[in-house]
């Protein structure tokens, strides 16, 4: 579930710069996903592509591909306005983020 290995060819292998980068991830994201969770909510779909586009790319730099694909089809689905299948989509991307959240944290302790 989670590859490491773009973070390591970006920082070469600079632990304390991996360690940093990992922090601002965790920082972060959960916001953004506190933000999205309102957005489908309330079905602001301009607002949850705003979103997803700014995670999208820091999912992939944290390794967490299957996550990404997931960003990926919302967004696409909202390009097309076919805005059913959405709810569940983030309710799938949601769950990864959270279990991501504890991969890293568990990661951050590690090295």
């Amino acid at each position: 579930m989670i590859d490491l290995s773009f973070l390591e060819k970006i920082t070469g292998g600079d632990v304390l710069k991996i360690k940093k980068y990992i922090s601002m991830y965790l920082s972060t994201v959960p916001e953004i996903y506190e933000l999205m969770s309102e957005n489908v909510n309330q079905e602001n779909w301009s607002s949850l592509a705003s979103n997803v586009h700014f995670i999208k790319p820091q999912t992939g730099f944290m390794g967490f591909e299957s996550l990404k694909l997931i960003l990926i089809e919302i967004e696409h689905l909202i390009i097309e306005e076919k805005y059913e299948s959405i709810k569940s989509l983030y309710q799938k991307a949601y769950e990864i983020h959270k279990k991501s959240q504890v991969l890293l944290f568990n990661k951050l302790d590690e090295i």
